[in-house]
């Protein structure tokens, strides 16, 4: 059997890894990822342990709204001050940890890379 990692329970909301908040609510925790791999990499996380996106039916009523409020306040506070942000979350075997997240990371261009890379079509 295959040992299932939950680094957000285990470490994180235990306490045995120290980080940087951002914001946190009732339910709900914000952090700077302690090994970023983006200028900004803010990790958004339930406080309850939720397997994944696919495994909310237990979560309880009004978890999924709190934690996404959660990510829609700091996700805008990354596009105030950098002008994007991209909001991901992963399931099944792309998950590395077996825990409900959502990266919320800048990868560093500047606006202008930003329009030569996606395009700039709403203005």
């Amino acid at each position: 059997m295959t040992e299932v990692s939950d680094f957000y329970c285990h470490q994180v909301l235990s306490g045995l890894v120290e980080v940087r908040v951002v914001e946190e609510t009732q339910r709900a925790l914000a952090y700077h990822h302690t090994r970023p791999s983006h200028p900004v990499h803010i990790v958004v996380i339930p406080k309850q342990h939720v397997g994944s996106l696919i495994d909310l039916a237990g979560a309880g009523e009004g978890l999924l709204p709190e934690v996404m409020a959660l990510v829609q306040r700091v996700a805008a506070q990354v596009v105030q001050a950098n002008g994007a942000c991209s909001v991901i979350t992963n399931v099944g075997d792309y998950q590395e940890s077996k825990h409900l997240h959502w990266h919320l990371i800048h990868r560093g261009e500047t606006q202008s890379e930003i329009h030569s890379q996606y395009g700039h079509h709403d203005i």
